[in-house]
């Protein structure tokens, strides 16, 4: 298994990693789950005094709206897990630090460095919260470093590899295993799994009925993983019945592809989904709700999405999406996107918000949905 593939299993369990960038040795541990001594701890271990990474989207949130990158601020003695809970991903810092500290914490950022950029990626692609605890190494500290990395109680990753790890080894996707699955909507199936490079992913391409015949448009969905509403039929988002109209569609045009791809959340996770859900509890929308955690608007990579194609010899589409920005990653990947079909779900109390975000915020062509819901009489 490479190096950074292993030092995002330890990220998981709470280990630090070290991440090397030039002459440069980082201390780098993820703050979710840090224990209430983490920064006290880092900073014997490293020598130098610790410092929270923060993604530029969480900085905004912080009110640091001029940044155009992460941010390293580095992180004062004593600092337990409540503050770097309240900085890292907390609803209300201001409340929870006082407004005076909380603009002092904003006069002490410095630009991230090519390591703290490194960190932030390793905590997307571990879908962790991206904010990192990070630690210069002194020169005292690091003989006792290297043993620990010559003993391999701890794990280096170079800092350029670590910040190519969102691609997720494009060009190197496995086909693992396939099987017919007949489903409700569409007898005729193949179930297709493949594995991105790394071991942390899987996706499936479900192939229904026997397309591309001719050279004809492919009829495809292109479908992010969701617990709760594929599984569980959730009435907070759409996910649910866009999967089951997409299958039904595809069968209904003479077969296609729906490739369910393992984006959960838009690529945050599950677990960060269910954080960004309490967040929109209090009141944030969707997109507001991602970017407090610190993530942007869409996390997604559709890089995985044409490697499956390509396997599947699919070049030319009908998409049936009402996201532009899946048909500008297909034509931007080589895939020519011919016609684009809409999907739409059913609007409810539960999901109303959620839809409204995405149709006017994100982009997301939902005119139709919203015109349906209008009573002609009352134009409510």
């Amino acid at each position: 298994m490479h190096q950074v593939e292993r030092a995002i299993f330890d990220l998981r369990r709470g280990l630090p990693v070290v991440v090397i960038a030039g002459d440069t040795h980082v201390l780098v541990q993820a703050t979710e789950g840090t224990a209430e001594a983490s920064v006290s701890r880092l900073a014997d271990l490293a020598g130098n005094t610790p410092s929270l990474v923060l993604s530029r989207h969480r900085l905004a949130a912080l009110g640091e709206s001029d940044t155009r990158g992460s941010a390293r601020l580095p992180l004062p003695a004593g600092t337990g897990r409540r503050r770097l809970v309240d900085l890292a991903f907390g609803l209300s810092p201001e409340l929870a630090l006082g407004r005076d500290e909380l603009a002092e914490c904003r006069r002490s950022l410095a630009p991230a460095q090519p390591a703290d950029r490194a960190a932030l990626a390793l905590m997307r692609r571990a879908l962790l919260i991206p904010a990192a605890l990070v630690a210069r190494v002194g020169e005292a500290q690091r003989p006792a470093v290297e043993a620990r990395l010559a003993e391999g109680a701890w794990l280096a990753v170079r800092a350029d590899q670590a910040e190519r790890c969102l691609e997720g080894g494009i060009g190197m996707l496995q086909q693992v295993s396939e099987a017919r699955i007949p489903l409700a909507e569409a007898f005729d199936c193949r179930f297709i799994l493949f594995r991105e490079a790394d071991g942390l992913r899987e996706h499936v391409a479900v192939v229904i009925g026997e397309p591309g015949k001719d050279n004809a448009a492919v009829p495809l969905r292109l479908h992010s993983a969701c617990l709760t509403g594929d599984l569980f039929g959730s009435l907070r988002c759409d996910c649910g019945e866009q999967l089951r109209n997409a299958v039904a569609d595809i069968q209904a045009l003479g077969g296609g592809v729906l490739l369910y791809l393992a984006q959960e959340g838009r690529g945050i996770g599950l677990a960060n989904k269910l954080r960004a859900y309490t967040l929109q509890d209090s009141g944030l929308d969707t997109l507001d709700a991602d970017q407090v955690l610190g993530f942007g608007e869409d996390e997604r990579h559709y890089g995985v999405a044409v490697d499956i194609l390509d396997a599947l010899s699919i070049r030319r589409v009908q998409l049936l999406t009402n996201n532009p920005g899946k048909m500008a990653a297909l034509t931007e990947g080589g895939i020519e996107v011919v016609e684009r079909q809409a999907l739409y779900g059913s609007l409810n109390d539960h999901n109303r918000r959620y839809l409204s975000a995405k149709s006017e915020r994100a982009g997301h062509l939902l005119d139709a949905v919203f015109e349906s819901d209008q009573d002609p009489a009352t134009g409510s």
